[in-house]
């Protein structure tokens, strides 16, 4: 079983990660602060994967994800999480909406997920995962976290917060970052 230390103390995070990595893998938070100043997904990802020293046998892992609305130019995109204050689902998803307003075109939108591998050698590797879909007009649904009560994958009607958690990490860009890691470490 292979050790997976993840930069971040957020238990939504961790739970996904587990349920999705299985039973080949211990996933242990390691809730370190970091300053997330990054301009990509990638810097912030891998700033973050570096900050934790993995021992043999282990890999460190951190992500960086947000949400990328096409009518706000990409925005709230590196600084979703810090988008409103205090970042729960509803001030976050609030602010969003108001900055879209009513208006019916222009919401296409993708959460972005960037996850950062630092092997004990020091070596880092990137993987990351997409999934495109629109923002509606209200909350709705109580699963999940951030901006899931308002997001709508595509082909879908359900949003990411009316979902089970096994549909939404089949679709979700967290789930498809993850099954290329996997597909990763299996190269090792």
């Amino acid at each position: 079983m292979m050790e997976v230390l993840v930069a971040t103390g957020n238990e939504h995070k961790l739970r996904e990660m587990r349920h999705i990595l299985g039973s080949g893998f211990k996933v242990l938070g390691y809730g370190k602060r970091v300053k997330e100043d990054g301009r990509t997904f990638e810097e912030n990802a891998v700033k973050k994967a570096k900050s934790i020293r993995p021992k043999e046998g282990q890999i460190a892992i951190a992500d960086d994800s947000g949400l990328m609305v096409s009518a706000l130019n990409g925005k709230p995109g590196v600084k979703s999480a810090r988008f409103a204050s205090p970042p729960t689902p509803e001030n976050l998803c609030t602010k969003l909406l108001r900055k879209l307003g009513v208006r019916n075109g222009g919401r296409g939108a993708k959460f972005v997920c960037v996850i950062a591998v630092h092997y004990p050698s020091g070596r880092i590797k990137t993987v990351k995962g997409i999934c495109c879909g629109k923002i509606i007009n209200e909350m709705r649904g109580n699963k999940g976290f951030g901006y899931d009560p308002v997001f709508v994958p595509r082909g879908y009607r359900r949003t990411f917060a009316e979902m089970r958690p096994a549909m939404k990490n089949r679709l979700s860009h967290r789930g498809r970052a993850l099954r290329k890691l996997k597909v990763l470490l299996g190269e090792r």
